[in-house]
């Protein structure tokens, strides 16, 4: 196995001569050291960071598509949709729908004594929105699903739970629903219906918890005045698949129906998400740049303490050019170690955190995730390769950037000068 080059020898030799030298390059060491963790805190910080973003936006968007459907087709005019069941079929009949429903929605009041909370009722037909999302599969499964108790003219409603709960009503209680004027058939006034508590229910996403409520689809277009349903929610096979396939139904349905999928009718969070998570990539990385630009002033230090040694390699024959590979060699060092461990560091806590969180969260006696502020209560985390190894190669490439004065300065050193000296 043939040697290594000189420079990387001697570079490693000077590297671990000023961990065992006297009082000036210990010094030289320890802030070598500092550097070196400055880099590996920097780098676990933005894989931390990025990796709850991932997590975050995942969770998310997986509990929202329990909830929601792939695609929905509504009425332009916020109205019935014309001949549903024709729309219906040619849905159907485009690859990659697998399943369809017609439902009714509606911003309402939805009141107790003193308590009004604004809502979205979702008029549905249990057994068909049971095919179309994972919710309704769920609360219409089993002799005690809640959606079972959805009949025609019972004017009977469930309730998500952390609504309930701000309403303080529970299964068996009554509830008004409030409209405002305008709606169910052209009132001048609001109008009030009084509706019964059939069950509860939790998707786990803080604002559908809040703020969805189901009625059978009868009920709902009775309530608003409507002969026939608002919309058809569809189930696609690859809900990924949304709007492209979005784009495919409205050419086939033309102007008569409003086709939106799910990435559109929230695309604002999304957006948000990815803004956050870029803002917050950018500054983390300035912090990983901050650390890495303390290898100047340690190789600075290093080439001001071993010039009369460079005076001695280049009376030698080393020359300009190998100088600066010997002093690269020490900054790339600190850079892979700091690097690595970074990326050591940033793993373990990212793979943990669902065990750290909670013990902090017991320790300090608070709650770091509030559901009412981030949808969810716990703190998710979903490293990927694809964040993992452009934050390696940028650190990496800031740690080489900065050594790149310093070793062009200890090229610099002239022998005679230097030896003279001596």
């Amino acid at each position: 196995m043939p040697a290594p080059p000189y420079e990387w020898q001697v570079g490693w030799r000077f590297l671990r001569g000023a961990r065992r030298a006297g009082r000036r390059n210990g010094f030289v060491s320890f802030i070598a050291g500092v550097a070196t963790l400055g880099i590996a805190l920097g780098v676990a910080a933005l894989v931390v960071v990025l990796s709850v973003m991932n997590g975050f936006q995942e969770e998310v968007r997986a509990r929202m598509l329990d909830v929601v459907p792939h695609v929905e087709l509504l009425a332009p005019d916020a109205g019935a949709l014309a001949d549903a069941a024709a729309t219906m079929r040619t849905a159907l009949a485009v690859p990659g729908v697998v399943a369809a429903a017609p439902f009714v929605a509606a911003q309402v009041l939805i009141g107790r004594g003193d308590v009004l909370r604004g809502a979205a009722v979702r008029g549905i037909e249990p057994q068909a929105a049971a095919r179309v999302t994972a919710l309704a599969a769920r609360l219409a499964a089993g002799p005690a699903a809640p959606l079972r108790a959805l009949v025609p003219g019972r004017r009977a409603i469930v309730l998500g739970r952390e609504l309930a709960r701000q309403l303080g009503a529970g299964p068996g209680d009554s509830v008004a629903l409030l409209l405002p004027a305008g709606a169910g058939g052209g009132e001048v006034l609001p109008r009030t219906v009084a509706y019964a508590v059939a069950g509860l229910f939790e998707a786990g996403h803080y604002e559908y918890d809040s703020t969805l409520a189901y009625v059978h689809l009868g009920d709902a277009k009775a309530l608003l005045g409507i002969a026939g349903p608002g919309g058809i929610a569809l189930r696609l096979a690859d809900p990924l698949e949304a709007p492209a396939l979005a784009r495919a139904l409205a050419r086939r349905l033309g102007e008569r129906v409003l086709v939106r999928d799910w990435t559109s009718s929230n695309r604002a969070w999304f957006e948000a998400v990815r803004l956050q998570k870029r803002m917050l990539g950018l500054i983390l990385v300035l912090i990983v740049a901050v650390a890495a630009f303390n290898l100047v002033s340690t190789l600075v230090m290093t080439v001001t303490d071993k010039r009369a040694d460079i005076a001695i390699l280049r009376t030698l024959g080393a020359s300009p050019r190998s100088i600066m590979g010997i002093f690269f060699v020490q900054g790339a060092a600190a850079g892979v170690a700091g690097t690595l461990g970074g990326v050591a560091l940033g793993l373990a806590l990212a793979c943990n955190l669902g065990t750290l969180v909670p013990a902090v969260e017991r320790l300090l006696g608070t709650t770091l995730l509030p559901a009412s502020v981030y949808f969810i209560d716990h703190m998710p985390s979903e490293p990927l390769a694809s964040d993992i190894v452009p934050i390696a190669l940028a650190s990496l490439a800031l740690a080489f950037l900065a050594t790149l004065y310093p070793s062009w300065r200890a090229s610099r050193v002239e022998p005679a000068v230097e030896l003279r000296g001596e």
